[in-house]
């Protein structure tokens, strides 16, 4: 397929620079695969579409603040957006400066403390924070939320409540896992209330997902990589829920990436006897029509980019006119789109549960 198929007409005004007045006010677009139907709802109907015995598996890693403006030796302004820790001293980071620094060079951030650039790998440089405090701690204190380029005010104290689950624990991510940003206190309960069970995995959310896709054969597009999770009890929990028949729903496609990531990883090791192999991993899988999927039975999600990898994801996974009907759909009803936006559960397409 060519990435122009995934093209669509996205009105600017459509384009959520705000969240709702509250976590799970926001619309949502049910997308019954099986039936072609598109249902207008709000999101505290959520809970309606489940049964007792489901599994939702939500992703709890946590959004750190990490964008810093400083300068460099020359005395040249920065821009340094971490994209993944690797120690308590040492990242990997996007640099923007008029000029790309080199190994050597000497960073001083927010005016508070120096950086050394170690190396640099394609787009990433290896960079050394220096002094004795932590790195999260130095990005807590010093640091920027990194809203999405789309949005277009700075973070405010609205954004740092906001663009992060109630559940998030792992510090982590560059981005938020977008569709949990919808869940409160109330719906928990009310799917917890109904017999639903609830399950974690933690994927750190690269930079990378905002990427445009910069081919015309959508084969010939390289992922990015991230970092997952998975533990033992999650793992037991998912195939409990499939043994008694009930269904695997992932809240976004974060989460729908590290359970088809780890199903891969179980069936690439002839001494792993579960459906999904727990512990830690890289991941680099590119989701698009024509995947096998081997876990994830429905999928709660937020709209995406025209020609981007999760539309792509979402289309294989609901099947490609069915996507392209409720997309259109969304641009009629004036649903709100991306980060902020609304809300779609979609399940997966007859052809592939079959």
């Amino acid at each position: 397929m060519r990435t122009q198929d995934f093209d669509f007409y996205l009105p600017e005004t459509l384009i959520a620079q705000y969240p709702t007045s509250s976590r799970s006010a926001s619309n949502l677009l049910y997308v019954s695969s099986q039936s072609d139907v598109l249902e207008d709802k709000l999101f505290v109907d959520f809970p309606h579409f489940l049964s007792a015995g489901d599994l939702l598996v939500f992703n709890d890693t946590r959004v750190i603040k990490a964008r810093l403006f400083g300068t460099k030796g020359t005395g040249g302004q920065v821009e340094v957006l971490v994209e993944r820790v690797l120690d308590d001293h040492h990242v990997l980071a996007h640099i923007r400066a008029s000029r790309a620094p080199k190994a050597s060079n000497m960073l001083r951030l927010a005016n508070a403390f120096d950086a050394k650039v170690l190396a640099r790998h394609d787009d990433l440089f290896h960079v050394h924070f220096l002094g004795e405090m932590p790195v999260l701690e130095l990005l807590e204190r010093y640091g920027a939320l990194p809203l999405p380029p789309y949005i277009t005010h700075d973070a405010v104290a609205q954004d740092d409540e906001r663009y992060q689950t109630v559940y998030a624990k792992h510090a982590g991510a560059v981005a938020a896992p977008t569709a949990g940003l919808h869940f409160d206190e109330t719906v928990l309960n009310a799917l917890k209330a109904k017999g639903v069970n609830i399950a974690y995995v933690t994927l750190h959310v690269g930079a990378g997902t905002f990427q445009p896709v910069r081919v015309d054969n959508i084969k010939d597009h390289k992922m990015h990589s991230e970092i997952y999770h998975i533990t033992s009890e999650t793992v037991a929990l998912l195939e409990a829920t499939k043994q008694a028949g009930n269904n695997v729903i992932a809240v976004g496609t974060t989460s729908l990436r590290a359970l088809e990531s780890a199903a891969q990883e179980a069936l690439n090791d002839e001494k792993n006897n579960s459906i999904l192999k727990a512990g830690s991993a890289e991941t680099s899988i590119f989701i698009s029509p024509g995947f096998d999927f081997k876990i994830v039975d429905k999928l709660l999600t937020n709209f995406h980019l025209p020609k981007s990898t999760l539309l792509m994801l979402v289309s294989a996974f609901a099947g490609f006119d069915v996507i392209k009907k409720a997309y259109t759909h969304a641009v009629d009803k004036k649903y709100r789109f991306f980060s902020y936006g609304d809300a779609m559960f979609i399940e997966k397409s007859k052809s592939l549960t079959n």
